[in-house]
């Protein structure tokens, strides 16, 4: 018999729990508001993933994980297109591009970040059955899930304390007024970098997800520390800000606690009057 429900009454932890628990053997479906996954677990371990808008094909995978070049993989789009990845990882092992270890790495990293982002799916419906239908020609793997768990664990109440922080992803981003600042010399990574490149009160937090191909954990944790170094600002999709105008500029340089402080005196000190 089939166990299925909703992600906000079952989470995606406490179904691995049980997964993993119970040593279950079975394909487990989610589908999220705006995406689909599938996972298939064999005794207990994680054996297979894949996200419903993604091939997850293992040219594609090792592309990912830098094991081949753009060129190899265009090359083996075009002329292994009909091969299963079962034969293309025995052709590139034979050719000596790729070590079996080389592919069994990359498609267990793949597999685990699938089931980390599954960790921030707070709502969908989800199905878990008794089969194990591994897609024809397809490489398994065998992932313990006790790492995974603990890591999605903390994960959510990362996620959680970045909800409460940009819990609009509907909102748009603008840059702060701050003379004399120099963008170009802010020590920024390459993803904060490639978030900074769209921000404009046209976009929205959420389409610049979707254009850099961020999910919702990772581009809330990026705006979290834009916003927390004083860069940008939130405001509504047409461009009004989302707070009274000179708050900010009230109390130049004071972290947020500070403010909360002063605002809370002076309001003490008004009903004293």
């Amino acid at each position: 018999m089939a166990l299925q429900g909703n992600l906000r009454d079952f989470t995606v932890t406490q179904l691995l729990n049980l997964i993993n628990l119970a040593n279950k053997t079975g394909s487990l479906l989610i589908q999220g508001p705006n995406a689909g996954a599938r996972a298939i677990f064999r005794e207990g371990k994680l054996a297979f993933a894949q996200l419903a808008n993604e091939n997850g094909s293992l040219p594609a995978v090792l592309h990912l994980a830098d094991k081949i070049t753009d060129a190899q993989l265009r090359t083996l789009e075009q002329r292994a297109a009909g091969m299963s990845d079962k034969e293309l990882g025995l052709l590139l092992i034979n050719a000596g591009y790729v070590s079996q270890e080389d592919i069994l790495e990359s498609l267990r990293s793949y597999f685990t970040d699938i089931i980390q982002q599954l960790f921030t799916w707070v709502e969908g419906r989800f199905k878990f059955q008794d089969d194990q239908d591994i897609p024809e020609g397809r490489i398994p793997v065998r992932i313990a899930l006790e790492d995974m768990i603990m890591q999605g664990s903390r994960q959510m109440r990362e996620f959680e304390q970045l909800q409460y922080e940009v819990p609009n992803l509907d909102m748009s981003l603008a840059f702060t007024d701050r003379p004399g600042v120099n963008l170009k010399k802010v020590n920024l990574n390459v993803e904060e970098w490639r978030v900074v490149s769209y921000i404009n009160p046209k976009n929205s937090i959420r389409d610049i997800a979707k254009t850099t191909q961020m999910n919702d954990l990772e581009i809330r944790r990026i705006v979290y520390g834009l916003l927390q170094a004083g860069l940008v600002k939130l405001v509504r999709p047409h461009g009004a800000p989302t707070q009274l105008e000179g708050l900010q500029t009230a109390f130049p340089g004071v972290e947020r606690e500070e403010q909360k402080g002063l605002v809370n005196r002076l309001i003490e000190r008004i009903r004293s009057i």
